[in-house]
C-alpha cells in the first residue's frame, strides 16, 4: 500500500497534514470552524469525487478524539437524541437518488445559521431535549450533501446555558456519531477507502495533537469573550457559505 494517493502530489499530502492540525486546534479552543475550513481547503487538494468521504473519516478521528478528552463534560442527554436523529438522516439520505444543488443547500445552511444564531426565538436554550432528534435528523441529511455541518449544528448548542466546555465536548460527541454513519453510508455506496488510509491515519494523529493545543487555548479564554468568539465565528462562516452559493 502506498502511502501517498496517486491524486496527491508530496506537498499536497504535507499541507494538508499541517491543515488537520490547525482545524483541529481552532475547533478545541473556538467550538466550531475547523470542519468548514478543513473541507474548503481540501477540494483544492482532492478531487471532488473523494472529498466528502475522506473528509468524513478524517472529521471522525479528530471529533472523536476531541470526545475522547472531554467525555466527562459531554451532556450525553443531548447526544443520545441528537445520535437516534442522525441515524435516521442517514438513511433517509441514502435513498435520496435525485441531484441536489449543492449552492441550494450551501445557501439554506448559512441563512439558518444566521437566523438561529441570531433571532431570540430560535435561540439554542429554549430548545426542547427531545427536539435534537429533529436536529440530527435535518443535518445528517444534510452532511451527506455539503459536508460541515459543525456550524448548524452548533447553532443549537448555547454556551450561555451549557458552558464552553460542555459545548466544545457535546458538539465533538455529536459530529462523531454523524460522520461515523456518513462513513458506513459512503462505504455502503462504494466508496473505496483503502488507498487514502495512510494519509488519513496521519492526519487523524496530528488532528489530536492540535486537540491537545486547543483545549489549553480553550481552558484560558474567558467565558464572555468564548460566547462572543463563538458567535462571530457562526457568522462568518454562515456569510462564507452564502457567498459561495451566490458566486458559484
Amino acid at each position: 500500500m502506498e502511502l501517498i494517493p496517486p491524486e496527491l502530489s508530496m506537498l499536497s499530502a504535507t499541507g494538508l497534514v499541517a491543515l488537520s492540525f490547525f482545524t483541529s486546534m481552532l475547533t478545541a479552543a473556538i467550538g466550531i470552524g475547523g470542519g468548514l475550513l478543513m473541507l474548503t481547503v481540501m477540494v483544492s487538494f482532492l478531487p471532488p469525487i473523494v472529498v466528502l468521504p475522506v473528509h468524513g473519516m478524517i472529521q471522525l478521528g479528530s471529533n472523536g478524539g476531541r470526545m475522547a478528552l472531554m467525555r466527562q463534560h459531554v451532556d450525553w442527554r443531548i447526544w443520545g437524541f441528537f445520535a437516534i436523529g442522525s441515524i435516521l438522516g442517514v438513511i433517509l439520505a441514502g435513498q435520496v437518488f435525485i441531484n441536489l444543488s449543492l449552492d441550494v443547500l450551501r445557501a439554506v445552511l448559512g441563512l439558518f445559521v444566521l437566523y438561529a444564531v441570531w433571532t431570540p426565538k430560535l435561540r439554542p436554550s429554549n430548545i426542547a431535549l427531545k427536539g435534537y432528534t429533529l436536529v440530527g435528523v435535518g443535518t445528517a441529511f444534510i452532511t451527506m450533501f455539503v459536508g460541515a455541518t459543525g456550524p448548524l449544528v452548533s447553532s443549537f448548542l448555547s454556551p450561555e446555558k451549557l458552558g464552553r466546555e460542555r459545548v466544545v465536548a457535546t458538539l465533538a460527541a455529536c459530529m462523531t456519531i454523524q460522520h461515523g454513519l456518513k462513513v458506513v453510508a459512503f462505504g455502503v455506496i462504494g466508496f473505496y477507502f483503502q488507498p487514502w488510509i495512510p494519509i488519513i491515519a496521519v492526519m487523524i494523529t496530528t488532528g489530536f495533537l492540535g486537540t491537545l493545543l486547543g483545549r489549553r487555548i480553550l481552558k484560558g479564554l474567558p467565558e464572555q469573550l468564548f460566547s462572543r468568539l463563538f458567535r462571530v465565528v457562526l457568522t462568518l462562516l454562515a456569510g462564507r457559505l452564502l457567498y459561495l452559493a451566490m458566486t458559484a
